[in-house]
This record gives structure tokens, sequence and C-alpha cells, in this order.
């Protein structure tokens, strides 16, 4: 296969198509979570030591949007906040059940969808894209750890 002309815009359309279908797969889920809150509780399901604070970094907006956000997810049961046992000042934001059983079934939707695109894929372009996503995973992630050595130096 020839390298397109613009190698880094054909890339990020074959990206726009991947989350196109990942997005689908959510977005025929019904449910009255948004995508931002859907976010959250993704977020905090992988930190268990999350709090108001850490995860306003983590969305890059104030702590008072943060503790909005929670404060809607705690409203529709998605959310508790609990207080931290080694520091009864520290309040930590832990998703409920409901939440973990939403994440599990939305992951498991978005899995169903992107297999039914790898299957009219052949084997060996499937073992390639994999491959390549690794590799692109790496470097990024290469390029993310550089950026914040930098910034702490």
């Amino acid at each position: 296969m020839e390298r397109p002309p613009n190698l880094a815009a054909a890339i990020d359309a074959a990206a726009e198509t991947l989350v196109g279908v990942l997005d689908s797969a959510v977005s025929r889920h019904r449910t009255a979570v948004s995508p931002t809150q859907l976010r959250v509780l993704s977020l905090i399901s992988g930190r268990p030591e999350t709090n108001v604070n850490g995860l306003a970094e983590l969305l890059d907006v104030v702590p008072s949007s943060a503790s909005r956000l929670c404060d809607r997810l705690e409203a529709t049961g998605l959310l508790r906040r609990v207080s931290d046992p080694r520091d009864r000042r520290e309040v930590r934001l832990v998703p409920t059940a409901a939440a973990e059983a939403l994440l599990h079934d939305l992951e498991r939707r978005r899995h169903q969808a992107v297999q039914a695109v790898l299957d009219r894929m052949p084997g060996r372009v499937q073992h390639e894209l994999l491959l390549a996503l690794l590799a692109f995973e790496r470097a990024a992630t290469a390029e993310a750890q550089t950026d914040s050595s930098a910034r702490t130096a």
C-alpha cells in the first residue's frame, strides 16, 4: 500500500471513523447520563483515590465545576462521596454498583461494535492494525512522559 500524501490527515480520518463506531455503540444505549458524566464515571472507576480536586485536574476544569458534575451523578445514584479512612477531612469519589454496571455494559457494547467492523476485515489486516495501534500508543505515552518530566524539572 502506498503512503498517502498527508499521512496525518488519513490517520485522523480513520480515527474519526473509529470514534464514530464507538460513539454509536454508546448512543444506541438509552441512558440519561451525558457523555461528560460517563467520562467522569470512567475516570473515577479506574482511580479509587480520586477526590473532587483530582477530578477537576483530570478534566482540566475548576473544582466547582467538577463538584457540580459529582452532585448530578450523586443525585442519579451513580456516585457516592465517602470519607477517606486515612484522613476523614478528605472525601473520595466512588462509583456505585449501578455506575459500574453501566460502564461494563457500555464497554461490552463498544467491543461488540468494534468486533463487527473487525469481522469485515481480513485477519492479517486486523493483526497489522493492532500492532500499529500498540506502536502508536507507545509513542504517544513516551511523548506524554517526556512532556511530564520536562514540566517537573
